[in-house]
């Protein structure tokens, strides 16, 4: 009778032979994150450093020399990270807000909607972000651009919310 399974002197790879040149270990994941996990891998994904003194916009100061830690964006941008997600911003009805065309937004589908905020809507099947104003029971939305008209509800709308707009993140 042979002998199967168990370990077997010589069988397997190296030890530190892989691409990162260390040990592994397995690891049990949800199905639902592996890609995830991969893609952090793959990309090398790591936190950036966070200086702690702050940067003058207005006549320089000397700088401090020292990092207050590591950034992780995520943490300073997703408050609620199983209702939040990303769109990008079409247009400039709302530069005024100081959301330019292509600017990614990050939206947060827990928060409510509350007057002044930034919403992200969808208004008879398309989307669109504007200042939500309420006043005397009626809901508009308002764009940051006076070359644009408000949109005030109708009975007949169709409307869904998406979301409130928590940042925005946009290129010089």
């Amino acid at each position: 009778m042979r002998n199967q399974g168990g370990r077997r002197e010589g069988a397997g790879r190296p030890k530190g032979s892989n691409q990162y040149g260390e040990p592994t270990r397995p690891v049990r994941l949800p199905i639902s994150q592996v890609e995830r996990v991969l893609r952090f891998v793959r990309e090398r994904e790591h936190e950036l450093p966070l200086y702690a003194c702050g940067v003058s916009a207005g006549f320089p100061s000397p700088a401090d020399d020292y990092a207050e830690g590591a950034l992780d964006l995520n943490a300073h941008l997703v408050r609620q990270p199983a209702a939040t997600f990303f769109a990008r911003a079409r247009g400039d009805s709302m530069i005024g807000a100081g959301i330019h065309d292509g600017d990614l937004l990050v939206v947060d589908r827990s928060l409510t909607a509350e007057d002044g905020k930034v919403v992200v809507v969808s208004i008879n099947g398309e989307l669109t972000v504007k200042r939500m104003r309420r006043e005397k029971g009626v809901t508009w939305l308002v764009p940051e651009n006076p070359d644009y008209p408000s949109i005030q509800f109708q009975e007949q709308d169709e409307a869904h919310l998406w979301g409130v707009v928590t940042n925005v993140i946009h290129s010089l």
